[in-house]
């Protein structure tokens, strides 16, 4: 089972950045899942898909992995593009309607 370790993307109703600092490393999910027959929820074997570890940076993340042996990838992160905007603009012209 192999892990993913990224650093989560900012919600589009989210404004701040309090919960995209930090690196995560989780499982990538393994098995097929299954119906428990008495409940009807969906199951897996692996609990691992459970976990989700947090660290300060990039490189804590990986230094974690390898010392427990953990096969993983790193996902870079995606930088937004941020247009530069002025409040002149809303009321241009040539602005489209």
């Amino acid at each position: 089972m192999t892990a993913r370790i990224y650093k989560p993307n900012r919600h589009t109703m989210q404004v701040g950045r309090a919960k995209t600092r930090q690196w995560l490393l989780e499982y990538s999910p393994s098995g097929d899942r299954f119906l428990d027959p008495l409940m009807g929820w969906t199951c897996n074997t692996q609990t691992q898909t459970q976990l989700r570890l947090k660290f300060p940076t990039k490189e804590a993340a990986t230094r974690y992995a390898e010392k427990n042996k953990i096969p993983y990838t790193v996902i870079p992160q995606q930088v937004p593009v941020q247009q530069k905007k002025s409040y002149a603009d809303n009321f241009a012209n040539n602005r489209l309607k």
